[in-house]
Order: C-alpha cells, then sequence, then structure tokens
C-alpha cells in the first residue's frame, strides 16, 4: 500500500521538508512503538500489584511515543522555521520543519524514563523532583531554540545541555550511591541501566546541533537519527531495564501505595505467598520467574476487618499472626525490608 501521507497532509509552506521516504521511516517506528507496547501492557497484568509500577511507566513512555511518531509519520506536529544556515542546496531563510509533536513526547517520556530508573534506586524524593524538573528544562529549552530563528539558539542549546550534565552527575553520583545501598543487586541494575540511557542521551544534542540548530543535515536524515536513538532509549532500554529488575526482590521499595496496600488490605498474604516456597527465614531467592510469570492471580485477598463500635478500623481481625502483622499504627514492612533495615 502506498504512503500518501503527504498527498493528504501536504508539508504547505517548507521548502526543507520530509520527503514519502521520511514518513515510511516514521511509520516503521511507529509500528514497532506500538507493538512493544501493546506487549508489556499484556505483560504488566501478569506482575502483582504493587510491582507494576516499572510496567507501567513504560506502557506511558510507549504510547506517548507511538502516538508521536502517528503523528509525525502523518506529516503533522511541526512548524516552519527559517534556517539560520543554508544547506542541501537551499539557501539560509527558507522554511524548514521544525517537529514540536517530537518535544511533546520528550516532555512525557523523558520524566518517566528517569523515573522507571531512579525508583530502583532509592533515590530521595526531592532528589527525584528536582531531578524531573532539570529534565523538563533540558526538553523545554531544546523546544525554544529550535523555534528561534537567530543566533540566540544556541543561548538555549546550552542551557538544555548544562541541564542535561546535571542529570547525569545525579545519575552517576547520588543515585548510584543510593542503589548501592538497597544492595549489590540494585547497584549492579542500576549502573548498567543508567549507564545504557545515558550514553544514548549523549547523542541527542549533536543530532539537535546538526538539525534543528545548525540545518547541516537533510530532515529526513534528523528523522532516521532521531527514530534509531527513540528505538533503543524507549523500546530496548525499557525491555533491558525490565530484565534487570526481574532478578531482585522489589518489595524491598516499599512502592505499594493506596488502598492496596494499607491496613485495609491484607497485602502480607502476598509476601507469605512469594516466600512459602522457602520458609519465612530462608535466605533462598525466588526463582527469576516470579517476576515474569502469571502471578497477578495472586493479588493481596482482602482482610476481613474487626467492626467492634472502639476498634472498628484499627485493627486486623485476631487470627494467625505474622511477624509483619499489618495495623494502621504499624507500616507494612516486607520480609526483605525488615532485613535491609
Amino acid at each position: 500500500m502506498a504512503n500518501t501521507a503527504l498527498d493528504v497532509n501536504p508539508p504547505s509552506g517548507a521548502q526543507q521538508h520530509i520527503t514519502s521516504r521520511g514518513s515510511s521511516w516514521l511509520w516503521a517506528v511507529f509500528s514497532i512503538m506500538t507493538a512493544v507496547d501493546l506487549g508489556i501492557l499484556i505483560w504488566h497484568f501478569m506482575i502483582p500489584r504493587g510491582q507494576r509500577v516499572f510496567h507501567q511507566t513504560a506502557v506511558i513512555v510507549l504510547s506517548t511515543a507511538s502516538i508521536a511518531y502517528f503523528t509525525m509519520a502523518s506529516d503533522l506536529g511541526f512548524a516552519n522555521i527559517a534556517t539560520e544556515w543554508g544547506s542541501e542546496g537551499f539557501p539560509a531563510g527558507v522554511y524548514r520543519q521544525i517537529w514540536y509533536t517530537r518535544y511533546i513526547d520528550w516532555v512525557i517520556t523523558t520524566p518517566a524514563l528517569l523515573l522507571t530508573l531512579v525508583l530502583a534506586s532509592g533515590l530521595p524524593l526531592s532528589d527525584i523532583i528536582t531531578l524531573i524538573f532539570f529534565d523538563l528544562v533540558m526538553i523545554i529549552t531544546g523546544l525554544v531554540g529550535a523555534l528561534v530563528e537567530s543566533t540566540y539558539k544556541w543561548g538555549f542549546f546550552a542551557f538544555g545541555c548544562a541541564a542535561l550534565f546535571y542529570i547525569w552527575w545525579v545519575l552517576i553520583g547520588p543515585a548510584r550511591t543510593s542503589a548501592a545501598a538497597l544492595g549489590p543487586g540494585y547497584k549492579r541494575a542500576f549502573t548498567s541501566s543508567a549507564i545504557f540511557l545515558s550514553v544514548v542521551w549523549l547523542v541527542y544534542p549533536v543530532i539537535w546541533g546538526v538539525a534543528d540548530g545548525g540545518n547541516v543535515i537533510s530532515p529526513d536524515s534528523e528523522m532516521i537519527a532521531y527514530g534509531i536513538l527513540d528505538l533503543i532509549a524507549k523500546p530496548v532500554f525499557t525491555l533491558y531495564h525490565l530484565y534487570s529488575l526481574s532478578k531482585l526482590d522489589l518489595t524491598v521499595l516499599q512502592l505499594s501505595s493506596g488502598k492496596f496496600s494499607t491496613g485495609a488490605v491484607g497485602a502480607t498474604a502476598y509476601d507469605a505467598e512469594k516466600t512459602s516456597r522457602f520458609g519465612p527465614n530462608s535466605t533462598s531467592e525466588a526463582p527469576k520467574k516470579n517476576f515474569f510469570g502469571k502471578k497477578g492471580k495472586y493479588d493481596a485477598p482482602v482482610t476481613a476487618v474487626d467492626n467492634h463500635p472502639h476498634t472498628a478500623g484499627s485493627h486486623i481481625r485476631p487470627g494467625p499472626q505474622t511477624p509483619n502483622q499489618i495495623t494502621n499504627d504499624q507500616p507494612r514492612l516486607s520480609e526483605a525490608t525488615a532485613v535491609s533495615s
């Protein structure tokens, strides 16, 4: 079937624009993003509640990227900006497509990628908030710089690079130290994933400099370069990171939240199920298939709550006690957390 996107949505007003070949490449990237997104979406239902956050952030990343690539493949979501320098046989001052859709994608996906990474490091919340802020600075200054027609665009480029250096510093320094405090397994998983993402992100400002900034490469070449980087930074990275986390006991992170993990439910039932084959004091590692297997059915069941007028809602109805019996005045601690603390 012929690609008619540029016939339906012509690049009006732009002399330097993508061709049908560039649009076809974008459709291919869209297809890959969508396929991996659907796979992880189905996979996340097989993971116990309270441990799905990493799969859910991956779905956020890939769903957003899929929509963005659908938009760009359709030759939509761009602005025509006059170039500072000429290239590809075009003089300076002609209009080139600048894809603001890409930056909208990055405003959502890059913070989600960082969250996927640092939530497994135990980094303090204040550091995470600051990290996300500088990530947004990096993306927004890149967008503003791309839309500026004069040399002042390079000032915004410098701001974005400074924000990127801060992100690298946090990942290499505080976040890695925090992951090491959780144990050697967390340190290895975080370090490998952080290096992976940092190396890929290093190439993005280079492409910006020769595309939106310097107008050195054609829009088609820009799409090929960014498409390859996005495929590595999103589906490939998320699958690699999820595999790395599959070797770890995620209850140590205590990421469960809401009604599911409070005293209204017996969340310890899942902890007991997870460790019952090894015994409460066993030091054996759970099989790796626990993370990848069909464990969604082991969501913690609701435990009856005492309805006595003086004690209603204050404690779990008497029954077999466990070391981690949940009450409203005693937070949940898994065995792994108790050992680590």
